[in-house]
């Protein structure tokens, strides 16, 4: 992979990524929760910043931006549909664009749900995308503006990249997730092993995060709507898949 792919944990339990073009050293941020480890980091590592990409407006992956571009100035992206609740950008993304990072191409992807305007973005060179609060380790996120539709369609169009494809999410809240999959998906045995291994990582202070596609679509119950034993579990067998997915948030919510 001409990437280095590199985890920060921040505030108490989200995530930022640095994204390297190694052939260039360009570096890019996505998200920014706290300028301090970000900064820190760079500086270990003895890398400078050339972009910061937002995800969408919840000050938990935007409100170290001013901190850290006073240290380390980079051009700020992020989705034209959230400018007006994210830090001034250099650039304004639209649904289905492609920009250029280090001569690679960047694909922006509405996936509203958790917020409206919120954005992945999939680096298909790096096989990776950065889904924040949209797909998660296990989950998915609150549907704070969203509905349930918006979120189940979002999670049909990332459902499509390449199932090696790594997903950086913004949370650690795998363990969680994994407690409450089990009771929806309760018979999955790719489910049962994954959870085990989550239980032994948090305990060893491993990060859960990032994960890959293929291991979300085999375990993830937010991917998994058209599943015949998580619509058993349900009595909900012959509903629709955005129905399904309705529920499974709605007992999430309530778990």
């Amino acid at each position: 992979m001409p990437f280095d792919l590199v985890t920060i944990p921040c505030l108490s339990d989200n995530y930022a990524f640095l994204l390297r073009d190694q052939q260039s050293g360009a570096v890019a941020l996505i998200d920014v929760p706290e300028a301090a480890p970000i900064s820190a980091k760079l500086k270990e590592l003895g890398w400078t910043l050339s972009e910061i990409w937002l995800t969408h407006h919840h000050p938990d992956h935007i409100q170290g931006v001013p901190d850290l571009t006073a240290e380390h100035p980079a051009r700020i992206l992020g989705a034209k549909a959230d400018a007006h609740r994210l830090p001034a950008l250099d650039h304004a993304l639209t649904d289905g664009e492609t920009f250029q990072f280090a001569g690679h191409d960047v694909q922006v992807m509405d996936v509203s749900g958790h917020t409206v305007g919120h954005i992945a973005l999939y680096v298909a060179d790096a096989k990776c995308v950065f889904t924040a609060d949209s797909l998660m380790a296990l989950g998915c996120g609150r549907l704070f503006e969203g509905t349930p539709a918006q979120m189940w369609a979002s999670m049909q169009k990332l459902m499509k990249l390449p199932q090696d494809t790594t997903v950086c999410s913004g949370h650690e809240y795998t363990q969680s997730n994994a407690k409450f999959a089990l009771t929806v998906d309760p018979e999955n045995p790719a489910l049962i092993s994954r959870s085990r291994e989550i239980d032994q990582a948090r305990k060893d202070g491993v990060p859960t995060v990032p994960s890959t596609l293929s291991t979300e679509l085999q375990t993830n119950p937010f991917l998994r709507p058209a599943d015949p034993g998580i619509r058993a579990q349900l009595g909900m067998e012959n509903a629709t898949d955005t129905d399904v997915f309705a529920e499974i948030r709605a007992r999430k919510d309530r778990f």
